[in-house]
């Protein structure tokens, strides 16, 4: 399964040229692999043009060999980093498989924690070795992972300075401690002791304290129902450099964007609250304390868990599709609101959080009479509708949209749904220029534009790509499955 997953995500980023050994003859479309054997290919569902097809017969090393036959010799530290990722991806997968039953047994869904845990179970709609979290053993995953639904203390560092303290936070006592005049108490994920021990001036408390749950983030946990809790964690996600710490600035990033939503919201769409938060000035000395609202809530990640109704999956693209529509035409506000950080308050509308990737135009806002966020991180800031775009396509469309649409419905039906529902919400929009950009962008596209993941996350350094954030690096692109009639021609560059 992973074998196959990364030699999809190769062919549909087009490493190495792969896209270039693709043949058609009568008896179909196949895949030369530089080894010399042929791979049968079938048309691509959703994201690409062809995937392996199904019955096919790949294994890891083969897929491994291939990826390092194809490479430019630039790229070996990558690859090999890559090589790792696929051994960490494969040892995680056993770990579920061979504790699925179990899992499922004791969660069933019935708590936002429980959806968080079975939307975990699930891989990456895109992203082929989601399940590798770099360093990490087999105990630290059963430990602190969400899919194998856990529990753990945190521990605490008295930190320099003086600092926010939540009402749950506990008194240097309580973590074995004395009392420090001009310090504060952070909380410290357990795979994060390590790096935070080595840290100048920072105490490292003996005694943990606050038992949580990990969400589907991992690096977020659950302190009640209604309190999450934001910490660095030690590892990387989605790609070597895809860092699970928090950057100075983020948390500030975050917080001016809740409120810029808060303000732009319309009925239905929930923002959670994000602003009491600490950071000092290391990337693992920070946190942030999440405040969710009322209601039934299920993550984007879970919907093929909760039992959704066809017409609440149909409430739920209009609700996500007109307000993204509106963020972008009128105010050039594009989300990065995928299935992890996006949930559905059943009876109740949208649930927005974790805002710090949004991208927004200084210009757009000053024009709708509003004042552009003093955002510390200059890439969340852009004039180019282009750049807006490509992330409303990638994300918004692609994996909050189209991911969910065609996992729960026909193929015909989801596009079907999915083109009469951006349609609508376009055309209350008319000849405004941003609803012409994004209607050619979509419903009119020969291809939809595609994120090359793999090669921006792990395979090629940032010198190489010249990505300024490894989570918007373009390049690749597939078929519209917004079109009534699919083309099939030669995967795209």
């Amino acid at each position: 399964m992973i074998a196959t997953r990364v030699l999809n995500a190769l062919l549909r980023e087009n490493y190495g040229g792969l896209g270039g050994r693709v043949s058609r003859t009568k008896a179909g479309v196949t895949l030369a692999l530089p080894g010399g054997r042929t791979v049968r290919l079938a048309p691509g569902r959703v994201f690409q043009d062809f995937v392996v097809a199904p019955g096919e017969q790949v294994g890891l090393e083969e897929v491994l060999a291939t990826l390092e036959s194809v490479a430019d010799p630039a790229d070996a530290a990558g690859v090999a980093a890559f090589r790792r990722e696929c051994a960490e991806a494969a040892m995680a997968q056993a770990l579920v498989d061979e504790r699925r039953e179990e899992i499922l047994g004791r969660v069933r869904g019935r708590s936002l924690i429980e959806y968080e845990t079975l939307a975990a179970l699930a891989d990456h709609p895109i992203y082929p070795t989601s399940r590798a979290r770099s360093g990490l053993s087999a105990a630290d995953l059963l430990a602190y992972a969400p899919e194998f639904a856990p529990s753990f203390e945190l521990r605490w560092a008295a930190v320099p300075g003086e600092h926010p303290r939540p009402a749950f936070f506990p008194g240097f006592a309580r973590v074995g401690l004395p009392e420090l005049a001009g310090h504060s108490l952070f909380p410290v994920h357990p795979l994060s002791v390590d790096q935070v021990r080595r840290i100048e001036g920072v105490v490292l408390a003996p005694e943990p304290f606050l038992t949580v749950r990990p969400t589907l983030s991992m690096r977020t946990v659950e302190v009640d129902a209604r309190t999450h809790l934001k910490l660095p964690l030690a590892t990387s996600t989605l790609g070597l450099r895809n860092r699970r710490s928090i950057k100075p600035g983020t948390l500030h990033d975050g917080a001016l964007a809740q409120r810029l939503l808060e303000e732009l919201a319309e009925p239905g769409v929930h923002v959670a609250d994000e602003q009491t938060y600490a950071h000092a000035g290391h990337e693992y000395l920070a946190w942030l304390v999440r405040r969710l609202p009322e209601g039934e809530i299920v993550p984007v990640a879970a919907f093929p868990h909760a039992g959704l109704t066809e017409d609440e999956l149909a409430g739920y693209l209009d609700l996500l599709l007109r307000w993204n529509v509106r963020l972008f035409v009128r105010y050039g506000v594009a989300l990065e609101a995928h299935q992890q950080n996006l949930a559905l308050i059943r009876g109740r509308g949208l649930l927005i959080k974790d805002n710090d990737g949004l991208l927004v135009s200084p210009a757009r806002l000053k024009a709708a009479g509003l004042t552009p966020p003093d955002f510390l991180d200059e890439r969340l800031s852009t004039d180019d509708p282009h750049a807006l775009a490509d992330v409303f396509v990638t994300i918004t469309l692609h994996l909050a949209a189209a991911a969910v649409a065609f996992a729960a419905l026909p193929h015909e039906r989801a596009a079907g749904l999915l083109r009469d529902t951006l349609a609508a919400a376009l055309a209350e929009h008319g000849d405004d220029p941003m609803a012409r950009i994004l209607r050619a962008r979509t419903l009119e596209a020969d291809r939809l534009t595609g994120k090359s993941m793999v090669i921006a996350g792990t395979l090629v350094a940032k010198e190489r790509t010249g990505a300024r954030d490894v989570n918007k690096f373009y390049g690749t692109s597939g078929p519209n499955y917004l079109r009534g009639v699919r083309e099939r021609g030669k995967p795209g560059p």
